[in-house]
């Protein structure tokens, strides 16, 4: 059945591409690893075939990490990369500062604002408030 065939070249083409001399399926396995060449994989906009030196090779999805997972990378990967980038984390470090402080003030912000506008609602938040603060002291 020409259908059947079919289905089986495929899939004996599939099992032995996933098994090609030289494909890197984990990161570990690249450590230490020249590049030899970058090559944008066709029909998937932004994916690259990373050819390193030894003939090996791997496939990465497009470069377009969320912001988060960048700074997380620029935690995780700072013993590694603060010597050449001494500069550019001290910088980081101070906006990372302000970040947390400006954070800090919309929090507090935003806790003095949903107080003001219940006041008139809830009669009794500024006597809870007060005890409060009196058990603080």
């Amino acid at each position: 059945m020409p259908t059947e065939d079919k289905w089986k070249a495929n899939m004996h083409k599939v099992a032995f591409a996933q098994q090609f001399p030289g494909l890197l399926l984990n990161w570990h396995a690249c450590e230490g690893k020249t590049i030899r060449a970058v090559l944008p994989l066709t029909g998937k906009p932004g994916a690259m075939v990373i050819v390193f030196a030894d003939a090996s090779f791997t496939i990465v999805p497009p470069l377009a990490p969320e912001p988060w997972a960048i700074g997380q990378a620029l935690i995780d990967a700072r013993p590694q990369l603060e010597a050449a980038h001494r500069t550019a984390y001290e910088e980081y470090d101070q906006l990372v500062q302000k970040d947390r402080e400006a954070l800090r003030n919309a929090r507090l912000e935003k806790i003095l604002g949903a107080i003001h506008n219940n006041l008139e609602q809830i009669p009794e938040l500024k006597t809870r408030l007060t005890e409060l603060v009196k058990e603080w002291k």
